[in-house]
């Protein structure tokens, strides 16, 4: 544009001395435009800032963290967020976290990790559900406090452990334990003892199941894959997409949200993700259907692994990180959540969330300089994709009169994403915060949107926004 311009100059006929100013003086107004970020206004009156935010490494389960429970390994991400910022625990008014798979000794487990970590009994803490979007839930339930004006610093996150999850007795066996309890002679116990039988020695195992539709997520995600036309080529060359661009963050050291932690029995500190395996298309296609079988297209290799996990993140109002002498990485600008048919739609939370959101703003999709998204299945990602740019999809589904679009898919999980990292459910949500901050630096952005999908037929889409403090350390 700028050579444009110069080569016009050129050919008129002012004065030489006038053409060189003219040209220098239109060629720094074309930078200065170039340069140019759109920003938005602040909703909440407080101006909501990401300060910064960790997570332990992400491992597959049944691996390093496996003798561990829930409440310590968020022990670590919360005395990591402390060290990382440099804040006194005394600073913080309120923790709120995040988990799906509930330990039942710890179910408050945002209380007992906080606990656990050293902070004041006088610090409230309670724990939110919201499936694969619980950490997500967590920060915009933090940001409604200090919009309210209830607190002022809070710290917000996540754990999942799935090494160790709750096994139930079954319902007969519940029963009679009960009744066992209650019961004041020998004869009555032992009358209760002799009604045992073999069924009900059988165990409960934690829900792989949605619960209103009975189908498991990978059931959905390949009837999804099928409706949408989203080839098992197509689902493979995702998932190497995704773990390609993770091992190439990871060695660059682009993690910088990642806090190595010291686990009992090891000799040395977990220092990095342990999911992030780069195949080829060729191992790739070897692998059977994990759910439909034998013609289904989700493999256990484009599929998200399960993951053990924890992450915490610090929010405050911009005043307040002013006064604290912290430099934030981005505002917390607007979120939206979302719900559809949990049978037919299950996954399509970022198909919903993601126009809403940028119509709330008054954004369109080239406004925005990174996605992070969260890939439960590859074939979950390329079905949001093709929803977005369906015509037929917007008119039945969204009431518009044209799609949505593709994002540009040069800005989409450039650092790979749950596939390769890992999807420690109620973590992720301050993983993708935390990537979008460090991002939109490394990339010299300004406005990033995340997105995910959860259990239940919900979603969510989140908007950051870059700080002019911001920093990738």
């Amino acid at each position: 544009m700028a050579s444009q311009i110069a080569k016009s100059l050129l050919n008129s006929t002012r004065p030489a001395t006038n053409l060189k100013f003219d040209i220098a003086r239109r060629a720094l107004s074309v930078g200065a435009s170039l340069q140019q970020k759109k920003t938005l206004k602040d909703k909440t009156g407080k101006n909501v800032v990401l300060v910064d935010g960790v997570r332990t490494p992400f491992l597959v389960s049944f691996t390093d963290y496996s003798k561990m429970m829930p409440h310590e390994l968020a022990r670590h991400s919360l005395l990591g967020l402390l060290q990382k910022t440099g804040i006194p625990k005394e600073v913080v008014d309120y923790i709120v976290y995040g988990t799906v798979i509930q330990e039942v000794k710890t179910s408050n487990i945002g209380r007992e990790a906080a606990l656990a970590a050293g902070f004041s009994d006088r610090t409230p803490a309670h724990t939110v559900t919201m499936a694969c979007i619980s950490s997500n839930q967590a920060i915009t339930t933090g940001v409604g406090m200090i919009a309210a004006g209830a607190y002022d610093v809070i710290v917000c996150g996540g754990v999942e452990f799935m090494s160790d999850v709750p096994i139930r007795h079954s319902r007969k066996m519940r029963s009679l334990l009960l009744k066992l309890n209650r019961a004041k002679t020998p004869a009555q116990r032992l009358s209760l003892l002799a009604s045992i039988r073999p069924d009900f020695l059988a165990p409960e195992l934690p829900a792989v199941a949605e619960f209103s539709s009975g189908e498991t997520m990978g059931h959905s995600a390949d009837r999804l894959a099928a409706a949408f036309g989203a080839s098992r080529a197509e689902q493979d060359a995702y998932a190497l997409r995704s773990h390609t661009l993770a091992a190439e963050a990871q060695a660059k050291g682009y993690f910088t949200d990642l806090i190595p932690i010291k686990v009992e029995g090891k000799d040395a500190a977990v220092e990095r993700d342990n999911g992030i395996r780069v195949s080829t298309p060729e191992q790739l296609a070897k692998l059977k259907p994990a759910f439909v079988k034998p013609h289904g297209t989700v493999t256990a290799a484009n599929s998200s692994f399960l993951t053990d996990g924890a992450s915490a993140c610090l929010i405050m109002s911009e005043a307040k990180a002013k006064e604290l002498g912290l430099k934030p990485k981005a505002y917390v600008r607007d979120f939206t959540y979302v719900a559809q048919d949990p049978v037919d739609q299950l996954l399509l939370g970022p198909a919903y969330g993601i126009p809403k959101i940028l119509e709330k703003a008054g954004l369109q999709l080239g406004d925005i300089d990174t996605w992070e998204i969260h890939e439960a299945f590859a074939g979950q990602i390329l079905s949001n994709l093709k929803a977005m740019d369906s015509e037929w999809f917007a008119q039945n589904y969204l009431g518009k009169q044209t799609k949505v679009g593709v994002p540009d898919m040069n800005k989409w999980n450039k650092w790979g994403g749950s596939l390769s990292i890992g999807h420690p459910f109620a973590a992720t949500g301050v993983r993708l915060a935390m990537h979008t901050a460090h991002r939109l630096v490394k990339e010299d952005g300004q406005l990033g949107i995340i997105s995910a999908c959860a259990a239940g037929g919900q979603g969510v889409a989140m908007l950051l926004e870059r700080h002019p403090d911001a920093h990738t350390n």
